[in-house]
């Protein structure tokens, strides 16, 4: 007989069935994946003996490939930073699929009100505005930026929330419309030469900086304070959290509004990255962004996940895409199995739920 102690309201344990946290799992997928990439590295005849991750040429301080690992840790943190407000909404029992294109409309608009006046001593040939919007201070296209992605979060969990739209057809709505808004801004033209200011939002390891920063806010945000709790209450029994005191409606509109803020903050910092904005920016961010999420143990229905789980998905999928590459897998190739990856990830997800009913 297994070993049973009571829990409240009659309740018992079973500690035969206790398992290590959900996040152990993704680690130690993680050290797998990387474990693998050093066995191809070794194994492949034309790789002709190369580590993924350690230095074998004496060209750093540390054991480690330390260009490699900025590489996959950079490659990430931007859309890490999308992948943090998505998490939150999967929680929910939602999706955001309008999270890429707002990256875009938002790195457009935030731009344009950071551009600088002269340019080698010329006016800007760039400029989208007057000299009222040039040389402002880095808070304003910050500000900009961040107030359109709260007007279109605030839109998404709107028509979610109190008009009942599923999420998946509001989101895709308005993944048409911020795309469109990126277009339509400055004629689809290019926006360019920033202040030093703003550069420096995105510069070097700023990006990273942000991304770990954040994660460790929502984290906190999520296991300690009442906004995290009832953000899981819904996402586990929607109709209990209301009948429990919860306004449903508006934190799912506070969800939304900072899921969409997240992504046009990884928005200003991507065009701070690259000193320019353009229409075509964060294609296929979106999905990226859900697939750290599930990979990083987020259940599609709902109530369960966490911050710290999404960052090592991030981290996953900046193994494998820096792997790939290191094993010299066409990019073709690349995208058919990350889409294979994501699908074994929802598989495993599905499993874990008929494992717990």
């Amino acid at each position: 007989m297994a070993d049973t102690s009571h829990g409240t309201g009659g309740l018992t344990f079973d500690k035969q069935k206790r398992s290590w946290p959900n996040e152990m799992n993704i680690l130690l997928a993680l050290i797998i994946i990387v474990a693998l990439f050093e066995v191809a590295g070794q194994l492949l005849p034309y790789m002709k003996g190369q580590s993924f991750l350690f230095d074998t040429r004496d060209r750093f301080d540390s054991i480690f490939n330390e260009a490699r690992l900025k590489i996959i840790i950079l490659q990430v943190a931007i859309i890490g930073i999308i992948a943090l407000g998505v998490t939150q909404v999967i929680i929910t029992a939602g999706i955001d699929l309008s999270s890429g294109p707002l990256v875009a409309a938002t790195a457009m608009i935030a731009m344009s009100f950071a551009q600088t006046e002269l340019v080698n001593g010329n006016p800007n040939p760039k400029a989208v505005f007057g000299l009222w919007a040039m040389d402002l201070p880095t808070i304003v296209p910050i500000a900009v930026g961040l107030t359109f992605g709260a007007f279109i979060g605030a839109i998404n969990g709107t028509f979610i929330a109190y008009f009942r739209i599923p999420p998946f057809i509001a989101t895709l709505g308005m993944f048409l419309i911020c795309r469109g808004i990126a277009l339509w801004w400055s004629g689809g033209r290019p926006v360019s030469f920033p202040t030093e200011g703003y550069k420096f939002i995105g510069s070097g390891m700023m990006p990273v900086v942000w991304f770990l920063s954040l994660a460790v806010v929502f984290q906190l945000i999520l296991k300690f304070t009442v906004y995290g709790k009832h953000t899981y209450a819904i996402g586990s029994n929607e109709e209990a959290a209301r009948m429990s005191g919860i306004n449903v409606k508006r934190h799912k509109v506070l969800v939304y509004m900072i899921a969409s803020m997240l992504a046009a903050f990884a928005g200003i910092v991507l065009s701070s990255k690259g000193s320019t904005a353009q229409a075509g920016m964060g294609e296929f961010y979106e999905l990226f962004a859900i697939a750290m999420a599930v990979i990083g143990g987020i259940s599609l229905k709902g109530g369960r996940g966490s911050i710290v789980g999404t960052v090592l998905g991030a981290m996953v999928i900046g193994v494998i895409r820096s792997g790939f590459t290191y094993i010299k897998l066409d990019g073709s190739y690349q995208l058919m199995a990350m889409g294979g990856i994501i699908i074994a990830a929802v598989v495993l997800d599905q499993y874990r739920q008929r494992s717990r009913a």
